[in-house]
């Protein structure tokens, strides 16, 4: 196991995919298991596949519950951390890949998906990809020196669907580097909700963090 990877699964009712997704990662770093309120076993089946779980009494959200990992991360004292969701969607033998380019000098490794499933989503991307060149900013597999987050100081305020730490990195000059990955079919509900809610979702993340909180320039 590489001490210095901490690898963050946010988990929510996750109980039937989340063993396995920990045990194919467990060889690769610190396995670090966010239960983010779950009511079916979902930390009890991440801890006996071997990871370190996080519990939260109540549910946090997306964001929150990858706050709550990277805080862990960098207590543990790691250098690195990959996200993946825990419904098994991500190829979990791309976190080598991840933390290898982590290693070689990247700050931020972001997935690049083959396929993008939702209107908003399309429009997200379209934007961060003439802004600063990022294809898939909603990819939840992503990787992150832990600088990053020690120099925001958390990873996500405003519901960002996992980009507000991404863009902050990018504003300040992180090296990027992206990866495509072929994802599989997930067979529970979306994080990002049903059509209308998560449509909405995405775009208001997309205003807020791309026009709403876009730093003054001088």
């Amino acid at each position: 196991m590489n001490a210095d990877l901490a690898i963050v699964i946010p988990a929510f009712n996750e109980a039937a995919t989340i063993g396995g997704v920990v045990g194919a990662l467990t060889t690769t770093g610190r396995v670090i298991v966010v239960d983010d309120g779950s009511a079916d076993g979902t930390a009890q089946v991440a801890a006996r596949a071997g990871a370190e779980v996080v519990r939260h009494a109540a549910n946090r959200g997306y964001d929150g519950a990858l706050d709550s990992g990277f805080a862990r991360a960098a207590e543990l004292g790691c250098r690195y951390v990959v996200t993946l969701d825990a419904d098994g969607q991500h190829p979990a033998e791309m976190v080598e890949t991840f933390a290898a380019a982590l290693r070689d000098g990247a700050d931020l490794v972001l997935g690049v998906r083959d396929r993008l499933q939702r209107l908003a989503e399309r429009v997200f991307a379209l934007a961060t990809r003439f802004g600063y060149g990022i294809r898939d900013p909603l990819c939840g597999m992503k990787g992150y020196r832990i600088e990053l987050y020690r120099s925001l100081g958390h990873f996500d305020r405003y519901d960002s669907i996992g980009t507000e730490l991404m863009l902050h990195a990018v504003r300040g000059g992180a090296k990027m580097v992206q990866i495509p990955l072929i994802t599989r079919e997930r067979a529970d509900a979306p994080r990002f909700g049903r059509l209308l809610k998560a449509n909405w979702r995405i775009l208001r993340a997309a205003f807020l963090g791309l026009v709403a909180r876009r730093p003054a320039q001088p």
